[in-house]
């Protein structure tokens, strides 16, 4: 598939969608998606009032590239800040324009972020979350802080140290999802949502998304992701086994929390 189709952009009369496009990956992040991603959401910006971000066939987003981040270490390649998963999911925050998460299948670790980063969550039936990080011996470096923005920490915790995924319905009882309706219904569901959203003014739109991080309290989505990457850091400071675990992965060891 060509770099040009990792994010497939669908303008309409007053919101967009925004799909990712690896499905045969689990519109897991590589570096294109990511650029791709920073690209339509640097042109779509002040465009239109609300964006629908969904993923393509059965999953939402797996969240990284693992094996593409490994084979970079071991070829020595340093990750550009610019381009990473932090810098997208920072940008959506930073958007102006409202998000609302089409959850249409599996959001594992970064998935969850991108639920989280999004305004509003709808997701289908057949959709599961969680995070497999403690699988590979380290700490969920976005999705455990933007959850504990979202949920309360017993169900961080749950989602944290089992790896269990959660389904559609415990995902909006729990408060990670606003609605879960039939598969086949989904898309269209997120679009009346950001149809009726979009005919308000943009500018109205965009400071109250902005007012939902500084009331009661600011919330600083980089000092926060910023945390969750120096829990990572203390993690491999002390023990080799998230290093280990990545290379079993690499080899194509199904580890634990995976799926």
């Amino acid at each position: 598939m060509s770099d040009e189709n990792l994010v497939v952009v669908e303008e309409k009369e007053n919101y967009a969608v925004m799909r990712i496009n690896r499905p045969d990956k689990r519109n897991a992040m590589n570096v294109a998606a990511r650029k791709a991603m920073l690209d339509a959401l640097a042109r779509l910006d002040g465009k239109y009032g609300v964006i629908v971000l969904t993923g393509t066939d059965t999953s939402f987003c797996a969240g990284l590239d693992l094996k593409e981040a490994s084979a970079d270490r071991e070829a020595g390649i340093e990750a550009d800040p610019a381009t990473s998963w932090q810098a997208v999911n920072e940008a959506i925050r930073a958007h102006s324009s409202i998000f609302i998460a089409a959850v249409n299948g599996i959001a594992l670790g970064g998935g969850v972020t991108l639920i989280n980063v999004c305004d509003l969550a709808i997701a289908s039936e057949k959709a599961s979350m969680g995070m497999p990080e403690m699988g590979f011996a380290t700490y969920p470096g976005l999705a455990g802080p933007s959850t504990q923005y979202s949920l309360n920490r017993k169900h961080t915790a749950w989602m944290m140290f089992t790896t269990d995924r959660i389904d559609g319905e415990t995902a909006m009882r729990w408060g990670l999802l606003n609605k879960v309706v039939p598969h086949d219904q989904l898309l269209a569901e997120a679009e009346a949502v950001a149809a009726r959203i979009g005919q308000f003014d943009k500018v109205a739109l965009t400071v109250s998304k902005k007012a939902l991080d500084i009331i009661p309290v600011e919330i600083d989505w980089k000092k926060a992701f910023d945390f969750g990457n120096e829990q990572i850091n203390k993690i491999n400071a002390q023990t080799t086994a998230g290093s280990e675990g990545m290379a079993r992965f690499s080899k194509g060891e199904r580890l634990v929390g995976q799926g």
